[in-house]
């Protein structure tokens, strides 16, 4: 019997093969059980005359955006009928988040609670990996060989990356990334993990409802986009939010169809300022970009704060106060230091550091948040930054009281935040525990 499985709504089945032997028409995708094929494509609706806009570009932006909607679809549809074997298991625990493999038969998971760790499958093997290398580049109209030794996947909430033998002399290497169109995160668990405690949650979402600007770093795995996909959906309903991205892992669109959300995508047609002027036509309250990996990324996130746009986006930096000197250094033009961290301090109000590690006491990997620091410029003109909240590796805390240009900022925006710190005398740290605030 052929069998299947469901991931997230994405259906994982077995003996399944992708054809691509009609160059030039619809693709089809072909199983035991499954015949796909894609026809009766729409049409972009007509313009009415009267409007006061470009009719041409309008007309090319709908039919781009009516294509690239196809073609998302069309893709989800043929990555769902790859054969993924005994790897399968992994795709559907929702508690692992990547999968490696490499060296000849090593699987390597990073899950929720253990972090990452070496899997005894011996079921999972080269053959199984070319396989499923070979179905993706099939899907995608690729080649997968010595000639053409890289390839990069992307199903609506898998990505894929493999490493031909020709150039991983070890054997073939993958890793399959997952990025579920959910919110993983929730408050009663994150103050029970001691992922951040409450009057610092209660904070941030004062922050959002207030319009901070938010950048949050912190390395790889460290839970970043989930901390920007939560704090996004404490946005009010009516505020408008357009992703921007170069892999799709925000999925807000999906996990809130009901809001008025764009998701962008930039590829080797448009760049992050051609969508970024798009962006900005579209008239959006909030900009989301999902990491600030790039000089044209950190254009686009200067340009969108000093046209007045909110931003949430992250990076990878050590700490938060170390932010704005982590963006001057993507930066590939020799644009005046000062100038550059004066704009970002005065436009940026928060930066957030989050931290992945394993906890030898709890004996789990815990992900936390470990500062909350606001950046302004003073009434000198000087920049300066502000940590209002710092947790050590051993737990403790200390909190700061913001400073009166942020308090000034939320209190424009109808926030007040003085009743969070009313128990900090000045600015003398003090520390806290979850339960006490509780």
């Amino acid at each position: 019997m052929n069998e299947g499985m469901n991931l997230n709504g994405i259906s994982y089945g077995t003996n399944s093969v992708v054809t691509s032997s009609n160059p030039g028409n619809n693709p089809t995708v072909t199983s035991t059980n499954v015949t796909s094929t894609f026809t009766n494509q729409p049409q972009p609706q007509e313009l009415n005359p009267t409007q006061n806009v470009d009719n041409t570009n309008t007309v090319a932006r709908q039919t781009e955006a009516i294509s690239s909607n196809d073609n998302y679809l069309r893709s989800d549809s043929l990555f769902s009928n790859i054969d993924f074997g005994p790897l399968r298991k992994y795709l559907s625990d929702d508690n692992i988040t990547d999968i490696s493999y490499s060296n000849g038969g090593q699987v390597w998971l990073k899950s929720l609670d253990k972090g990452v760790y070496r899997s005894d499958g011996t079921e999972i093997n080269d053959a199984l990996i070319e396989k499923i290398a070979f179905q993706c580049s099939n899907v995608m109209g690729k080649t997968f060989n010595m000639a053409h030794p890289f390839l990069d996947s992307e199903s609506a909430e898998l990505r894929m990356n493999f490493v031909h033998d020709s150039i991983a002399r070890n054997g073939i290497a993958a890793v399959f990334r997952k990025t579920p169109a959910k919110i993983r995160l929730e408050k009663e668990k994150l103050l029970s993990d001691k992922y951040v405690t409450v009057n610092i949650h209660e904070f941030l979402m004062r922050a959002v409802t207030g319009h901070c600007n938010i950048i949050v770093s912190g390395e790889t795995g460290s839970g970043k986009t989930e901390l920007v996909k939560y704090l996004a959906a404490h946005t009010a309903e009516n505020e408008k939010i357009i992703t921007i991205e170069d892999t799709l892992e925000l999925h807000l669109d999906r996990i809130f169809p009901q809001r008025d959300i764009v998701a962008m995508k930039t590829n080797n047609i448009a760049s992050y300022s051609d969508v970024l002027v798009t962006c900005m036509r579209q008239n959006p309250k909030w900009i989301l970009l999902s990491e600030v990996r790039s000089a044209e990324a950190v254009t686009a996130v200067r340009n969108s704060i000093s046209s007045g746009h909110n931003i949430l986006s992250t990076i990878h930096a050590d700490k938060a106060e170390s932010i704005p000197n982590r963006m001057y250094s993507l930066l590939e033009t020799n644009i005046d230091v000062d100038q550059f961290l004066k704009t970002i301090h005065r436009y940026v109000q928060l930066g957030i550091n989050v931290r992945g590690r394993y906890d030898p006491n709890e004996k789990r990997f815990r992900r936390e948040i470990t500062e909350v620091t606001e950046f302004f410029v003073d009434d000198n003109n000087e920049a300066g930054h502000n940590t209002i909240y710092r947790k050590t590796v051993n737990g403790t805390e200390t909190y700061h009281m913001p400073s009166k240009y942020l308090k000034e900022y939320l209190e424009g925006q109808g926030v007040y935040v003085d009743d969070l710190f009313s128990n900090i005398n000045n600015t003398e740290a003090m520390a806290s525990k979850v339960e006490e605030l509780i």
